[in-house]
């Protein structure tokens, strides 16, 4: 490995034919842009031909309202799958519109989080740290070792990102990541929490743990303040091709009546796509320290819930989201009252892995 350090920026030629500066430590480094074979992205869509990563189709986004236009770039629960067997993995970025307002961290606003994905399960191994919000930066992890070995990146919270390029080793072998279990997607569709506002890293979020306890290709379209049942987004949602839904959006709901107005009507046109597909509705998690309608708005899930049963419904659940934090850290699961933390992420985890390992097994 070339240790001396390269202070001037130098040529790197990518694999999409585009040349790109570098200031790694390294000389024996190659880039490859993630929209090309073969990685594997995950989240977006059509990526390949979006000059921005985007999680929705734009069309739909301006569609359904401001805050779901800026939010739908953000790039929170994006993902690339490969293999390599390069010592060192570098990433480098083209970012702009990083919002750390209600962010404990500047990891999560626009850092990657780099994991390793073996038959035991997918492992934390470094974050790629952010030395500039505004147009991207570079950095490289030393893996110690060269051996064959899967990867998982996964992109900021809350950032929009242009490019990325992985580093590699100049004559290390690249290839595909590994499989999930089920590649059609679980989509979670919600509010701030699901977006993973209140996380210190971008891996943390409830949907991203999902993936790796799940081995599941788990969709975040969470917008941060925006998730308001709009008919633009709902249709868009119902048509999608994907193995279950998890509505989590009450904390958006702008009032008890306007959740009733809409909760009913989602569940409705989503079923009406999707006759059998295991389909989960949850309150909000912080009944303790928000308890300000919180009943109130869990009835009227409760209410969507009883009606999807009497209708002979007999894959949708509920899970209350009052139960996530009960116990010695009721208090201690968010960053403000609202949004949880770290420790909050993975009770709510726990809750919905196992609602939705109860889902996938009644289906069976």
């Amino acid at each position: 490995m070339n240790t001396n350090t390269i202070s001037e920026k130098r040529d790197v030629i990518v694999n999409n034919g585009n040349v790109v500066k570098s200031t790694l430590d390294v000389s024996d480094i190659v880039f490859y842009d993630v929209r090309l074979e073969p990685f594997a992205l995950y989240n977006f869509y059509d990526p390949i031909n979006q000059p921005v990563f985007r999680r929705i189709p734009e069309e739909v986004a301006r569609a359904t309202s401001k805050g779901v236009t800026l939010h739908h770039i953000m790039t929170t629960g994006g993902r690339v799958r490969f293999s390599t067997d390069s010592e060192y993995i570098a990433i480098k970025t083209e970012q702009y519109q990083a919002n750390s307002s209600l962010l404990p961290s500047p990891i999560a606003t626009a850092g990657f989080d780099l994991y390793e994905d073996t038959d035991a399960g997918s492992s934390f191994i470094r974050p790629f740290l952010p030395k500039n919000f505004s147009d991207g930066y570079e950095q490289i992890v030393h893996l110690g070792s060269r051996k064959m070995r899967y990867f998982t990146v996964y992109f900021p919270v809350h950032s929009g990102v242009r490019s990325l390029y992985i580093g590699l080793q100049s004559d290390a072998a690249v290839g595909e990541g590994r499989k999930y279990l089920n590649e059609k997607p679980i989509v979670v569709y919600g509010s701030s929490i699901v977006h993973g506002v209140g996380t210190t890293r971008t891996g943390l979020t409830y949907p991203n743990m999902l993936c790796r306890r799940l081995d599941r290709n788990v969709v975040n379209l969470g917008f941060s303040g925006s998730a308001k049942g709009e008919s633009a987004i709902v249709e868009y949602m119902a048509g999608l091709d994907m193995e279950m839904f998890i509505c989590d959006y009450d904390f958006n709901a702008r009032s008890v009546d306007y959740l009733a107005q809409t909760h009913r009507p989602l569940y409705e046109s989503i079923r009406a796509r999707h006759p059998n597909m295991p389909y989960i509705m949850i309150s909000r998690p912080n009944a303790a320290t928000r308890p300000e309608m919180a009943a109130e708005r869990r009835d009227v899930i409760v209410d969507t819930f009883r009606y999807a049963r009497a209708q002979g419904d007999e894959n949708v659940y509920f899970i209350d989201g009052e139960t996530f934090f009960l116990g010695r850290y009721e208090f201690d699961c968010t960053v403000d009252g609202t949004h949880p933390n770290d420790l909050g992420y993975a009770l709510m985890a726990d809750g919905i892995e196992a609602t939705i390992r109860q889902a996938l097994r009644e289906r069976d």
